[in-house]
């Protein structure tokens, strides 16, 4: 028998109830002096709260129901402005998960959060080309738009095609939209980096965003970062517990200065990803090449 939607709730939250003890227990094992403090402050803040995927008070700002959204007629779409510019929904008709989602986005990019690609020391610089992997709705990419000379957005997601599409019709002229997965091979739906740019493209900035096949993006990346003089990656590393030192050793083997964004996150979602200890997720990686 099909679970219901009750069912199906009351199971997550009993589930996410044990998660939180054993995240709680996991900590109280360890002497106090041994735990540094950004730790500490996730420990604190979950002694009181629920568990969640950013364990921090500033997430409580956010309401879906602030977001401004639109109906463009033309293209069918919903969208809202973001940093001014207009950034497109992939479904036109459900303006309540366009919120929802629209929602998501802001408080993973707020200056406090783990989630945050950019920072006013690590940004996208005037001219740059950009490669934005996993665009998804493109907000990274849009957010940086006016100041590129170029950006490639790999995107296989057919839902988000379109909302692509309008988003970034105004730079039509300096965005290629790549339907294929990035990987470390080459083959039907999928490519590297290494052949899809060959061996005379220039590459400034890399953002990585792929569900946990980032390392993938790095091994099919090695002859064009090696390439490259001077090169700026921020990539995700919390889709798997280890991530973060997977693909910190892998970027400092080539040449780069690595540093983590801010915070954590428990990180909970998707099918692969075993949430064991120590719990806690670097979410983003900045490196710097030269």
């Amino acid at each position: 028998m099909k679970s219901t939607f009750l069912e199906k709730l009351t199971s997550k939250r009993i589930r996410l109830s044990r998660l939180k003890k054993k995240v709680l227990d996991y900590y109280a094992g360890i002497p106090q002096d041994k735990i540094p403090d950004d730790q500490k402050t996730v420990i604190d803040y979950l002694r009181e709260h629920d568990i969640s995927v950013f364990p921090y008070a500033f997430p409580r700002e956010y309401r879906a129901s602030d977001i401004g959204i639109a109906k463009d007629e033309t293209h069918d779409l919903h969208y809202m402005l973001w940093e001014g510019k207009k950034l497109y929904y992939k479904d036109g008709s459900r303006r309540g998960k366009a919120q929802q989602y629209f929602n998501s986005l802001r408080l993973e990019q707020d200056s406090r959060s783990p989630h945050r690609y950019l920072s006013g020391e690590f940004d996208v610089a005037e001219g740059d080309v950009v490669v934005d992997v996993g665009a998804a709705e493109g907000n990274f990419s849009l957010s940086i738009i006016e100041k590129a000379r170029a950006v490639y957005l790999f995107e296989t997601d057919k839902n988000w095609i379109r909302a692509l599409e309008a988003t970034f019709a105004p730079w039509r002229d300096k965005v290629s939209i790549v339907r294929k997965f990035v990987s470390d091979k080459t083959a039907d739906d999928r490519v590297t980096l290494d052949d899809y740019f060959g061996s005379n493209q220039r590459i400034d900035f890399i953002k990585a965003d792929v569900e946990g096949a980032e390392a993938q993006v790095l091994r099919g990346a090695q002859k064009t970062i090696e390439r490259q003089k001077a090169l700026k990656i921020t990539i995700c590393t919390y889709h798997r517990q280890e991530d973060a030192a997977t693909l910190d050793d892998m970027l400092k083997k080539q040449g780069f200065n690595t540093r983590f964004s801010d915070g954590y996150m428990l990180y909970y979602y998707g099918r692969t990803n075993v949430v064991r200890e120590p719990f806690l997720r670097k979410a983003v990686l900045r490196a710097v090449k030269g």
